[in-house]
């Protein structure tokens, strides 16, 4: 499997951006997804998953702003960044999760300036 991540750039604060994930292969629509974001010095934290049924779940910074969907005739997982602040600043992956098999992408970055 191969992700694909795109979407990041700059954007002012309580701006909005959308970041879109494509997997390849065939477990896409049976895999949980999932969004991260590491900021400079800080570890990898997650931010929200969609299992394969649509149940959503959110870190609570994020909650009200951020809206995860998944498309499986697309592949793709997206994000819905809205209200963004300069603390969302970060490199956002994206990570497919089937039982033991885990696949990371290679990294969006999304700049907030205040």
């Amino acid at each position: 499997v191969q992700l694909q991540a795109s979407g990041g750039g700059l954007v002012q604060a309580g701006g909005s951006l959308r970041l879109s994930c494509v997997a390849s292969g065939n477990i896409f629509r049976i895999s949980v997804m999932e969004w991260y974001r590491q900021a400079p010095g800080n570890q990898r934290d997650l931010v929200a998953r969609i299992t394969s049924s649509g149940d959503t779940n959110y870190v609570d910074s994020v909650k009200g702003r951020f809206t995860i969907s998944r498309d499986n005739a697309k592949n793709t997982v997206y994000l819905q960044m809205n209200s963004l602040k300069p603390e969302d600043t970060a490199v956002y992956y994206c990570r497919s999760v089937l039982g033991p098999m885990k696949y990371w992408g290679q990294g969006t970055l999304v700049t907030v300036s205040s």
